[in-house]
């Protein structure tokens, strides 16, 4: 017994030994591999963590906002969410997708596909820039590899009534047109950079490093005055419904300054739902588009006739019998005017008047006095897509291209164009580059025209607007005003049309001491009344009526009872 208990004793101390040898083996073991990966080789397993639930993930940064000169916005961007999946980590077959389908307004099986055919790759997007409500609901689904991403998505508060001057963003919030396109450099952020923590769905655990600081976009305080924006905008839309026309523009400078005030365009577009729209619809037709501004230069061609020193304001032309042949062409008048005075070339419109005094100058003389007024050059502006203007090579004119040049045949013009040489007119012959930024000081110019030859062309173009002119329709009340009109019959093929034409108003107020000078075109009004004081001195008169008040702008032709009063 003695020896059979030696020997069952024997057996379990050796059993202990081994299980203690396999203890201290593991233990040897699990310190050796602790000590590999926490000191020897510590970077394997922490990038293949990293790898799986640690990503640098960009912080969008918001573009800058566009506002108006008194700090209205005209273009924000507000925080949206878009919906990205991980075609590695998501189920195609769960039951959550059709789900997700109907949730963002796509098709499953189109999902299903977009997935499978992309399983290269860890992220896709499934839709942009989605509503916050919708983003809600995604979230809520719980889905694995779907996740969301904060972006911004621009908004337009001001919808169509200033939409070829801002212009828009894409998808990617990158200006394409307007504004938006001119400034894009400086109203575009810098994204920063995050290191994230995705947890088992794939979605971001809040917090993280940051790794680069996010630089958000500047904003930019246009010229525009939102106020005069709406009034433009309303008036020159009535007109174009009440004469049924194409299209229209309008433009109104500061004159101290050449900053744009307002600038609209009829048909408009909304820039917060573009679905539909075709790419002619978003020009900014006051820059882009050239016509022959017709009798609203004929102020130019007085002009020139008063540098010369050949024609006063009395001198008297003889435009008996209401026309004159030129080179085999015969130039008309509404009516014979008889023998008038320079001043009443410019009330009545004539156009027989106005090509003698062109006949009368070098045609050298005449092209540089008509560049003078900044036709066919660059505006300033830097607006994208802005047209150049065409003034003829005076060394190719022929005399009849002198005589029509001189009643704005023959020379091509933008509205933006027709309005800075107002503002020379109107400034005393200073030519000043336009803005659409907010200026604290006015640019540098440059004097083209003598103060005295500019007041005197101001003077005579105050007849246009008083009874016998024609354009009273432009009056404002209270005010004194100085404009021209144009009816301008449209270039066709082979001519002019004989049915479509221009209504065109370019005027200045106060007269007397000018503020701002506006343009007001109309294209191809429908119906017996085409003319321009019919059709555009109206649109001229209801804007500047409101500006006027607006701007706080001191009445210069108060009748002599309330004047008497005020000075009181």
């Amino acid at each position: 017994m003695s020896r059979q208990r030696k020997s069952i004793n024997s057996v379990g101390i050796w059993r202990l030994n081994v299980v203690r040898l396999v203890f201290i083996s593991l233990v040897i073991g699990l310190g050796w591999r602790l000590t590999d990966i926490q000191v020897l080789n510590p970077d394997f397993l922490r990038n293949q963590g990293d790898a799986r639930h640690v990503r640098k993930v960009p912080v969008a940064a918001h573009r800058g906002m566009i506002l108006d000169r008194h700090g209205e916005p005209l273009a924000i961007s507000t925080p949206v969410h878009s919906v990205w999946v991980n075609p590695q980590e998501i189920n195609v077959d769960s039951v959550k997708l059709p789900k997700l389908a109907k949730v963002l307004h796509l098709n499953a099986k189109k999902i299903k596909n977009k997935i499978n055919s992309n399983q290269n790759r860890e992220f896709i997007y499934l839709k942009r820039r989605v509503a916050p409500e919708t983003a809600n609901k995604v979230k809520q689904l719980n889905i694995a590899g779907v996740a969301l991403q904060r972006e911004y998505k621009r908004f337009y508060p001001t919808g169509e009534v200033a939409a070829h001057v801002v212009g828009f963003t894409n998808v990617d919030d990158a200006g394409q047109e307007g504004l938006e396109l001119t400034h894009d450099a400086v109203l575009t952020g810098v994204s920063g950079l995050k290191r994230m923590i995705r947890d088992s769905r794939g979605n971001y655990v809040g917090g993280g490093e940051q790794l680069k600081a996010t630089k958000h976009g500047q904003n930019i305080s246009l010229s525009i005055d939102l106020r005069l924006q709406y009034l433009t905008y309303q008036a020159l839309k009535a007109s174009v419904v009440k004469y049924k026309a194409r299209s229209g523009s309008a433009v109104i400078l500061d004159i101290k300054t050449g900053e744009v005030l307002a600038m609209v365009n009829q048909p408009s577009f909304n820039p917060n739902s573009r679905r539909g729209l075709r790419n002619s619809e978003y020009r900014n037709r006051a820059v882009t588009d050239l016509f022959e501004p017709g009798s609203t230069v004929k102020p130019f061609t007085v002009a020139s006739g008063l540098k010369s020193g050949k024609f006063t304001p009395a001198t008297i032309i003889d435009t008996r019998p209401g026309t004159l042949r030129v080179s085999g062409h015969t130039i008309k008048d509404f009516r014979d005017y008889g023998q008038i005075s320079v001043s009443t070339l410019i009330q009545k419109s004539s156009n027989v008047a106005a090509s003698k005094i062109a006949l009368a100058l070098k045609p050298e003389q005449l092209w540089q006095d008509f560049s003078a007024f900044g036709l066919a050059e660059p505006t300033g502006a830097y607006f994208p897509g802005e047209a150049m203007g065409h003034l003829p090579d005076p060394q190719k004119w022929r005399k009849l291209d002198r005589a029509t040049l001189a009643y704005g045949y023959g020379v091509a013009s933008s509205a933006l164009q027709l309005a800075r040489g107002y503002m020379v007119l109107a400034n005393g012959g200073i030519l000043r580059p336009v803005s659409f930024v907010k200026v604290d000081q006015p640019p540098q110019g440059r004097r083209v025209f003598s103060r005295d030859d500019m007041k005197q062309v101001l003077t005579m173009m105050e007849r246009v607007v008083q009874p016998g002119g024609t354009a009273q329709k432009a009056a404002v009340e209270n005010y004194t005003v100085a404009g021209k009109t144009g009816t301008v019959k449209k270039a066709a093929s082979g001519g002019y049309a004989d049915k479509q034409y221009l209504s065109l108003f370019a005027g200045v107020i106060p007269a007397t001491q000018p503020r701002l000078a506006m343009v007001v075109m109309v294209d191809d009004p429908q119906g017996k009344e085409y003319y321009g004081g019919l059709v555009a001195a109206p649109v001229f008169s209801e804007v500047m009526t409101g500006a006027m008040r607006l701007l706080n702008i001191a009445p210069d032709d108060l009748p002599m009872t309330q004047l008497h009063v005020a000075q009181k």
